[in-house]
């Protein structure tokens, strides 16, 4: 049996009077888990409909995250971990295999290097304490750019992107290669505009990404950008090693 799963990731900028708006996006692009960012509640609460568990905002109302997922898959879930607002973990059981679900809202390249170090060292906690033949999706605003060169990082990096590397981008690479990680977007060759996930005025970049093990990354069937509502997808599908559609988004 292949269980498919279509993931998304969308920075909300806040959740609050939007549900309906997500949960139409959801139904509409047949989305089964999305990864949102900015979600800007506080606290640690779970709301029914489609299952929405979030890990919440500072007492400034900025920052957290959250994972919505589709009804169907509410008795799958085995644990929850809320670290802070800017990451949380959510582990499903699906047809015999453990999937990690990683929501991730890095800190913004303006943001204090002192946050940038502790978010990453909490991150390097959450995942290794995943085991090898585990499954992970991690998603999220991850405000970086990883560019398209891949020269040293080729287990990673497939060598398709926009753009230049950054500092933070280095970071993330640096975490994948230390975890086995590929940057699934940059495995499928689109067209430029294809990679956009950010606008603004005359900039653009692609700063929204999904990660999962390179070793099950033949279980991703495409990934792709969508400009209405969610702006970027990933899909996969894999005979009978349990990981599907994969999607990522940002609006």
């Amino acid at each position: 049996m292949v269980v498919v799963l279509r993931v998304g990731t969308l920075n909300v900028g806040t959740i609050t009077g939007k549900g309906r708006e997500i949960a139409d996006l959801m139904k509409i692009r047949k989305i089964s888990i999305l990864h949102v960012q900015e979600t800007r509640w506080r606290g640690n609460k779970v709301r029914c409909g489609y299952k929405l568990l979030y890990s919440g905002a500072k007492k400034e109302g900025r920052n957290g995250v959250g994972i919505i997922q589709s009804k169907s898959l509410k008795d799958n879930i085995i644990g929850v971990r809320r670290t802070n607002d800017r990451a949380m973990v959510v582990k499903l059981f699906l047809d015999g295999k453990t999937v990690n679900i990683v929501s991730a809202y890095p800190p913004q390249a303006e943001c204090d290097k002192v946050e940038k170090v502790a978010f990453w060292q909490e991150m390097d906690r959450h995942l290794s304490e995943i085991q090898a033949e585990e499954r992970s999706i991690i998603a999220g605003d991850m405000n970086v750019h990883v560019g398209r060169t891949r020269e040293g990082i080729e287990r990673v990096h497939g060598g398709w992107g926009v753009g230049e590397r950054n500092d933070d981008g280095e970071r993330v690479l640096d975490c994948a290669v230390s975890f086995g990680l590929a940057i699934v977007k940059t495995w499928f060759e689109k067209k430029e505009n294809h990679y956009i996930t950010y606008k603004s005025g005359a900039r653009e970049n692609q700063t929204d990404f999904l990660m999962g093990r390179r070793s099950h990354l033949r279980e991703v069937r495409n990934c792709n950008i969508l400009n209405e509502g969610c702006d970027s997808t990933a899909q996969g599908g894999s005979g009978g090693n349990g990981l599907g559609d994969k999607e990522h988004s940002k609006s």
